[in-house]
């Protein structure tokens, strides 16, 4: 990508629905870049903005001011045209604005204590829902239509999560995920999987979210990091992919093959059934250990500078080999915005290691895997 420049750190860095595009905010305005090429699709220079949410690659934006200007005030959502650079509508909250969400059927507007959920085409009020206090605006959204949820902080004491279906107006479900408060979630764009982080910042657990139950346990490290992010690859036949960034300036690739985390867990069980470890250890501690399905790419950006990963593409390749369990080849191509000491921020990309993933012989490939990274300062 090619390099960009601003006066001014970063504000907010999101990426759209599919990963296609990402905008970037700073004192001076906001930036739309396409994800593919790195070019620059968009700037407006108005002011500073906490939140600039894209509906995929069209017109329609969702932004909110930082408050440094009274047109600009955070407890003001407009969605604005960029064809014609003109607000389409104004929405005035009571409490500031912490997160939006939204795709071609709903808007979900998050507050400390209160969500709503309107209609994206009449902006109509459907449901309010009562949280928690959510100083931080934590939640998570999918985007299909077929399994849109919204993923809240169900506690202030422990690790649970809300899980609200947003086509059906109703909850879901509860989860309770860790023993400490939540520090990050993501939804996969199917709705499918739920991966939650506590506070922590240890343990890294997905959930299959039609059942409410856990389905993997992935050990990060030993040392409580803060998790700044974590998302879930375009769902696809193949193995589902992870990705996590933290405080410590790694990123975190898992793999969730259910296949073959089903055959290794048989195997463990078979393996340890006698044996006193295997009498007191949960069968999931197996899986978060084991490094065939955790890879890690070591001081991608400096120890503590906020980022955020995304898994951008994955291109299927068909494989010949008939051995019994055939490896899948992924090359995350990792794309950066970060500020510097001097406050400016730039977009650059690199090419990371290719990692193995164990599959059976009628699902063998090569993969190749995009992740673009965007990191910001905050």
């Amino acid at each position: 990508m090619a390099n960009q420049s601003s006066r001014y750190p970063i504000l907010c860095a999101s990426f759209n629905q599919d990963n296609s595009g990402f905008a970037i905010s700073t004192k001076d305005g906001f930036k739309i870049i396409d994800s593919n090429t790195g070019r620059l699709c968009y700037d407006r220079a108005v002011g500073a903005f906490i939140i600039v949410e894209m509906l995929y690659s069209s017109s329609l934006l969702a932004i909110v001011g930082a408050g440094e200007q009274p047109s600009l005030s955070p407890r003001r959502l407009c969605l604005f045209n960029t064809t014609t650079g003109a607000p389409l509508r104004e929405m005035t909250f009571l409490t500031s604005i912490l997160a939006v969400r939204l795709n071609r059927k709903r808007l979900v507007v998050v507050l400390q204590e209160k969500t709503y959920i309107y209609d994206s085409n009449s902006l109509s009020m459907l449901d309010t829902i009562d949280t928690v206090p959510n100083l931080k605006g934590l939640c998570a959204f999918s985007p299909s239509l077929e399994g849109c949820f919204l993923a809240l902080p169900a506690s202030t004491a422990k690790g649970a999560v809300l899980v609200y279906n947003v086509m059906e107006l109703q909850l879901h479900c509860e989860i309770d995920a860790h023993r400490s408060p939540l520090a990050a979630i993501a939804l996969s764009s199917n709705g499918k999987y739920i991966a939650t982080a506590s506070e922590q910042g240890t343990i890294i657990r997905v959930h299959l979210v039609s059942e409410a139950t856990k389905s993997y346990s992935f050990r990060r490290g030993t040392c409580p990091s803060t998790i700044f992010s974590l998302s879930f690859a375009p769902s696809l036949q193949l193995p589902d992919i992870l990705v996590a960034t933290s405080s410590s300036g790694s990123v975190h690739i898992f793999s969730l093959g259910f296949e073959t985390n089903q055959s290794l867990l048989t195997l463990s069980r078979t393996k340890m059934s006698g044996s006193f470890l295997g009498s007191i250890l949960p069968y999931s501690v197996n899986d978060a250990l084991d490094p065939a399905h955790h890879h890690v790419l070591h001081n991608a950006v400096s120890a503590g500078v906020r980022s955020y990963a995304v898994v951008r593409k994955v291109d299927k390749v068909a494989d010949s080999s008939s051995s019994e369990i055939a490896s899948c080849r992924n090359i995350p191509s990792l794309s950066t915005a970060r500020t510097s000491l001097h406050g400016a921020w730039s977009v650059n990309s690199t090419l990371w290691q290719s990692f193995q993933v164990m599959r059976k012989p009628h699902d063998t490939f090569n993969g190749r895997t995009s992740i673009e990274r965007s990191c910001c300062n905050t």
